[in-house]
């Protein structure tokens, strides 16, 4: 298995189960929040 990120061969039976390394897990998770912090709701858009 690799990984979803960096594709890189994943080792331990946790990251093949998350389809992440660690590494990349903590920053896919970073990449997340800011995408949800960012991301505008249907309701936000029709108030403007």
């Amino acid at each position: 298995m690799i990984c979803k990120r960096c594709n890189r061969p994943l080792r331990t039976p946790k990251s093949i189960e998350e389809g992440y390394g660690p590494v990349c897990k903590k920053k896919q998770a970073e990449a997340d929040a800011e995408f949800l912090k960012r991301q505008l709701t249907l309701e936000e858009v029709m108030e403007e």
